[in-house]
């Protein structure tokens, strides 16, 4: 099954939107530049609130962070109770060796990559990995950390997908998801943006990309 997040929430009503539908990672965005950024707080709340009665198999809660102090980082996601680390910046291994949750760190792909981008690309995601890091393939845009609604060349994606678990993210949505389980065959799958009506979540969405998703990986439809 492919696993799925969704990406930037910051309503309890999107969050068990999410839960119910059967997200596998529900993101919580902490980068105070980002028009996504939820406060501690509410972040907490959200998840405590999200967590009341929900279904016995238990979503993950993933804190997104960029360029941020690694005790800033840590204290937010013990006091939140962050299951996974998303680091979106410009973060070394040695940063992401020092958090005190499971990293998935995003590799940033630019809209113009082709192949021979392909061993620059592999030799950043090694250097990671030796630091004990999953990753996430994201399309780059030039002051934008995620959420660009933009999708990168999905041929890089296909080979990398081969070699090592991946999540995918940039541009996706219910119209090209097909797509892009059928081509890359990622271990999981990152929206934000693509589950969005004007800026905002949407649980309509949101139930609908999931089902989408699941509809696919059991009859590849």
């Amino acid at each position: 099954m492919t696993k799925v997040k969704i990406c930037g929430i910051s309503k309890v009503e999107n969050a068990q939107a999410a839960v119910d539908a059967g997200a596998d990672f529900v993101g919580i965005v902490f980068e105070p530049n980002s028009r996504r950024c939820v406060g501690t707080e509410e972040a907490k709340n959200i998840i405590e609130s999200t967590e009341i009665g929900n279904r016995a198999e238990r979503v993950l809660w993933v804190g997104v962070f960029a360029n941020q102090s690694v005790e800033e980082v840590n204290g937010i996601v013990e006091y939140c109770g962050i299951d996974v680390v998303q680091l979106s910046g410009k973060e070394s291994p040695q940063y992401c060796a020092q958090m005190i949750r499971p990293v998935v760190k995003v590799i940033h792909i630019g809209l113009d990559a082709d192949q021979v981008s392909l061993t620059e690309i592999r030799n950043g995601i090694s250097l990671y990995e030796a630091a004990g890091c999953s990753y996430m393939l994201d399309t780059f845009k030039k002051g934008v950390l995620g959420g660009t609604g933009q999708v990168f060349n999905w041929d890089i994606a296909k080979v990398l997908s081969k070699e090592r678990l991946l999540f995918l993210a940039g541009g996706l949505n219910i119209d090209n998801v097909s797509e892009a389980i059928s081509k890359v065959s990622p271990w999981a799958l990152d929206v934000s943006s693509g589950v969005e009506s004007d800026g905002q979540k949407d649980s309509g969405k949101i139930y609908a990309f999931i089902n989408k998703i699941r509809q696919i990986d059991s009859n590849g439809a």
